[in-house]
Order: C-alpha cells, then structure tokens, then sequence
C-alpha cells in the first residue's frame, strides 16, 4: 500500500524470494535448470536456413560453459569486460553468461553502431576481449583496433565471409569453444568452481544509455542482485509460465532486454525463440506465435499504422468491416478500463467482430497467442493503445531505464490509457518540486562507469535521479510527462511537453517521426515531420502521383493536405495553446547514423536545433519556405546532392 508524505511515495521495501532457491547469480539459475532439466526441456529454439532449431538446457549449459572457458584459455581474468555486438542469437545470450560465470563484465553493444560509437565504448568499459556475430562487426573493429590497446581478441560466431582474414585478433566462435573443451579435460570442474564463486554483488553488466541529450553514452552498472530484482518485479507483474514462447525483438544491449530476455527467461524456464535475423523477424514470430511479447512504443505505433494503409489500400468490403468493427472493440475496450459493463449491442457485436477482424488481424501480425504484451520504453500514444485494446490485445506500458531499473507497469486487472501503470513494490518514488521524479530501490544501478561526476549529478543516498517529469494519482498510477530538459515554458505562461504530442501524430500511417517544438521566445507551435515514405508512397501511387524521391514526395502539396488532416485530428484534443500552428514536411528521414536520432530511435533534440537551426528560425519568422542542401537518393539506387525547398504551411483552424 503507498502512502505520499510531502511528495514522497513509500512502497514495502521486501524483494520476492520466490526464486531463490535458483541461485543468487545468472550462471547458478542456469546451472539450476540444467540440473533439473537436462535434455527434457527446450530453453531456445533458434530459425536457421529456414528450420526452427531446438536447443535443450543441457546446450545451453554446455553451451555457455565452453565459451566460458575458452576465454580462460585465452587470459581472462575476473573483472575483465566482453564487448557483445550482434543480432539476437543463442551466442549473444552465451557469451554474456559465460563472461559473467567468470566473474567478469559483458557490456552488449547495439548492431547499428559506428566504428566511432564502438571505439568509444570500448575504450570506456577497458574491453579487453570481443565476440561479435559477423563480418560486419569484425571489420568496424578491425578499423579501430590500432586506437585499442587493450583489445586482445576479437571471436566472431558467423563464418561468412571471413575465411581468408588472417589477422592474428581474431578468432572464430568453435575455436573458442574447442579450446574451453580442452581445458575442461584439463580442469574437469573449474567451470562448476567458477560458478559457485559468484557473487550477487559482483558487477556483471555495463548497459550503456542511448543518449538522447546528446552526451556521450554513460554506462549503467549493475550486479547480478540489481538485475535479478528487476526482473523479480517483472514476473511478479506477470507471471512466466515454462510453456511459454518469447520472441526477443530488443537488443540485448538494452536494459529490458537484460531483465526479460536474460533474467526472466532464466526464472521462469520459458522458451527463447530467435529469428533467423532481423528481417524476417514477424514472419517468424507468426510461426512460434509467442505468448509474451515486448516490444519498443515506437514499433506498436508503426504495427498499427500499417495496419490502417493496408486497411485503406485494401478492397471497399475490407474497408467497410474494419470502418463497422472497430467501434465495437473500441466500445468494449473502453468498457473493460473503466470497470463497466459493455452495452447490449456491444456484447452482441463482439463476437461477431472478432470472427470477421479482430481474429484475422491478430494471427497476420503474430499476435493469435499473445497473452502478456509490453510497450517497453518511451510514451505510446493513446490512439495505438486502444487500438490494440480494441483488438482484444492485453498491452500494457512498462516504465523503466538504465539507471533505475524496472519502475512501474500496468496491472493485468488495471490497465489505464496514459499512465504505465503502478510502481512495483519494493520501489520508492519522489516527486521533486520541479515535477522531477526520484526513485530508490534494490534494482537501481550503482553509477556510471569510470565516471564519478556524472554519477554525482544522478545518485544521491541510493536515490536515482530520472530526469523525467511525472506523478502519481490517487490510484497510485504513474504518468510520465515528458523529460524534464524537454518541457518548454509558453510565453502564455503553460508548459509544453512535446513528447505526448508527437505519440500522437505518430499514430498517423502516413508520419513516421514527428518533432514538436515553440518558437524561441515560448511563442506558438510547430512541427516538423518526417513521411512514412512506404506508406505515403503507396498512396501516391494509388493516385498516379510523380515523384522521383523521398524529397520530392515529402514536398507535393497533396501529402502536406494528407498529413495536415493528421494534425487537426491532434488538434481538437489539445489545449489551445498547445495546438500546432505550422507544420514542416522535412526533406528527409531522421537517421540514427547521423546522430539524429539514438539507437531506440529517440529524438537528440539538442543536434536537431542547431543542424536545422536555419529551417526552426524560418518557421519562426513568417516565411513560407527555405531553401536547403539534400542528399537524395533514387529509387535505382543513385545518390546526388541537390538544393530544394521546403514549404512552411499554416493550420488554418489552429488556436482557440
């Protein structure tokens, strides 16, 4: 039961011991289910060359003890930390816990990062070994490795394209795993000691944040005690059954998928399902047809607005059911929030709608068996969480982060569009006088890394300093506002969070990234949008429309009607003085490579201003279009720098 003192809400400090008796460390809770599973039970399936391969705990063991002692044959010493760059795969799951039965520290790695962004990180964590997935991997460290020092080997688990490089770094994956084979024969249980020796207070994980403000990544430290607490609260919201198919979409690099992918999984016994790689992930999702899934907000946001292009590309029958059925689930939905009885008609409609739409939806996008879902990171917009209510899909919001680990999330009887639900017991939370929000708990991180200042301006007494804004109602539901750094004071004298916004727009099937900003003296709104350039592409063409690339696209005057039907629809729900006066349709796609936006696919708000700082000051100052340089690419694959113009566009209906 909470109480609130004087912005202070205290939550029972105890952590669920349920899973105790499954060691205190990850490596213990996998020897565990190895010794009470064996070969009886499947922990992984893996899709390779087209067929789903089973992988037993006793190849999970096995699996994660030859790597382990591989790397012991290689020098490892305890402490030392593993860089793991790569796609979702057994081996990303086995290099981190054999890293850890060492005793030592895994700091996964995003795939899409740069040479630049890896070398930075390496050199921070001190990574003195690497196991990466491919080529890919192995060359960005190749380019960098005269600037690392410490790096003694880099072991790659697929093969392809690397058997003529000999460069005495590297090392593949079996190889490895051979020499661990030959120390055991040596050593036949220096594994088995290793693990016993474990710690829960021995740092296990570096997790590095996004860095959305621009700074340079910082990374989260954490023990096996932190990261098992969280994942506690997570099973304690709901519970993981052995029978039950995961999907792991989120990079392992992240901390969620840290807590489930790693955590929970181990917890529960459940069954991994890796795709056989990121592009065919849905499809291969559609066939284990997973009962728990967790995905970014940003990815149900673009699932749900495919849906509705397909919905309007689609015949006038399938338009007609889905404009018809919708209100029913809406209807039904909105009932279940609010405790209440459907009405009459809806209960006799649901049925029926569920047979002719909501069941066909659900199995097309892998959803037929899902019976726990997680929106996992940033705000998910209203619109797409009834959307999926109305699907009859349980989604739920999760609040967490690097540094404070696992907050809040919704209950499977109290779900409530706009909040991410109650904060988990065992966490205490401060409502600072700005609207800042403090959190304290057994799952917090310790610092960051190497880096005392920057672990002073966020961690005082235990306490996490989150850097978002926020509250709690009389229910003990948490909303989340927007990032402290973000909210801008309106010459009016309101407050805009620009986040809750742009969730919205990007409801729309037609806007891929929305950024919503006020003017430098707090004056009106704009926005500046990025086209979803499949779907408004598909709609031109539907309409023998001429365009050659997404520059010219994103500038036809009829996708700046499409869109601006968007932003009225936004509009009505808005205060006046938060409603969008102008709008921008930019000239290209915002690009995590440049910096616009971090590998969660976060807005850097600080880069955007000042690299198109000439773009904000036109809107601001009554032009109707800039002029601006633009690498453009063709749809036969050609690249050419071209000057274009954006138009600036008023909404005519903005304000009171």
């Amino acid at each position: 039961m909470a109480c609130v003192v004087e912005g202070h809400v205290e939550m029972s400090s105890g952590i669920e011991q349920g899973h105790s008796s499954k060691g205190d460390t990850w490596p213990k809770t996998l020897q565990h289910n190895y010794q009470l599973f064996g070969d009886t039970r499947t922990a992984m399936r893996h899709k390779q060359h087209g067929i789903w391969q089973p992988h037993t705990w006793t190849d999970y063991y096995l699996g994660v003890k030859s790597v382990a002692l591989g790397l012991l044959s290689l020098g490892f010493q305890p402490g030392d930390s593993v860089l793991i760059i790569g796609d979702n795969a057994p081996e990303w799951y086995h290099a981190a816990l054999a890293t850890q039965a060492n005793r030592g520290v895994s700091v996964g790695l995003y795939a899409e990062l740069s040479p630049a962004e890896i070398r930075y990180i390496a050199q921070d964590s001190r990574a003195r070994y690497a196991i990466v997935e491919d080529q890919e991997q192995v060359d960005k460290l190749l380019q960098i490795k005269d600037q690392l020092p410490l790096l003694e080997k880099v072991i790659y688990w697929n093969y392809k394209g690397l058997a003529h490089y000999d460069d005495p770094l590297l090392m593949g994956y079996r190889d490895l795993s051979q020499l661990g084979e030959a120390l055991e024969n040596e050593h036949p249980s220096l594994f088995e000691q290793n693990v016993e020796t474990g710690k829960p207070d021995d740092v296990c994980a570096i997790i590095y944040t996004s860095g959305t403000t621009g700074d340079a990544p910082k990374g989260a430290v954490h023990t096996h005690r932190t990261l098992r607490a969280n994942a506690q609260y997570l099973l304690r919201l709901d519970p993981w059954r052995e029978n039950d198919n995961v999907v792991p979409y989120l990079p392992p690099a992240w901390m969620i998928e840290q807590c489930f992918g790693i955590g929970c999984h181990l917890l529960s016994a459940c069954i991994l399902n890796f795709a056989e790689g990121p592009e065919t992930q849905q499809q291969d999702a559609r066939e284990i047809g997973p009962s728990i899934l967790y995905h970014r907000a940003r990815h149900w946001e673009n699932q749900a607005a495919s849906v509705q292009a397909r919905i309007q590309a689609s015949d006038a029958l399938k338009r007609l059911a889905f404009r018809s059925l919708m209100p029913v689930g809406y209807r039904a939905a909105d009932a279940q929030m609010a405790k209440e009885k459907p009405s009459l008609a809806t209960r006799i409609l649901s049925p029926l709608a569920n047979v002719i739409l909501f069941r066909p939806l659900k199995d097309v996008l892998g959803l037929s068996h899902a019976r726990v879902c997680y929106a996992t990171d940033t705000l998910l917009s209203p619109e797409a969480f009834r959307f999926y209510h109305a699907l009859g899909l349980p989604l739920k919001s999760l609040y967490a982060s690097a540094e404070a680990g696992a907050i809040a999330g919704h209950r499977a009887d109290d779900i409530r569009v706009g909040t991410v639900g109650q904060v988990h017991e065992g966490v205490e939370v401060r409502v600072a006088q700005d609207g800042g929000l403090l959190f304290r708990h057994p799952g917090t991180f310790l610092g960051y890394y190497n880096d005392p200042q920057r672990t002073a301006d966020v961690l005082t007494d235990g306490w996490v300093s989150s850097g978002d804004s926020g509250f709690i109602d009389e229910d003990g539901h948490l909303t989340l506002v927007d990032r402290l750094v973000d909210i801008v004071e309106l010459a009016c004298g309101d407050r805009l969070a620009p986040q809750a916004i742009e969730c919205q727009l990007r409801f729309s099937p037609y806007i891929r990234d929305a950024w919503v900003l006020a003017g430098p003296d707090g004056s009106f709104i704009s926005a500046i949008l990025v086209i979803n350039y499949e779907n408004v592409g598909k709609w031109a063409g539907q309409r023998k429309m001429s365009y050659a690339t997404f520059t010219e696209l994103s500038q036809l005057p009829e996708v700046y009607e499409l869109v601006r039907a968007d932003i009225a629809r936004v509009n009505r729900d808005l205060a006046p003085s938060t409603r969008i006066e102008k709008y921008v349709n930019l000239h290209k796609e915002l690009d995590p490579d440049e910096g616009e936006l971090t590998r969660t696919g976060k807005l850097r708000r600080a880069l955007l201003e000042e690299r198109y700082g000439d773009l904000i000051r036109a809107i601001y100052g009554e032009h109707t279009e800039v002029s601006v340089e633009a690498e453009v690419r063709y749809r036969d694959g050609r690249m050419r720098t071209v000057e274009t113009t954006i138009g600036i566009r008023p909404m005519e209906e903005a304000g009171p």
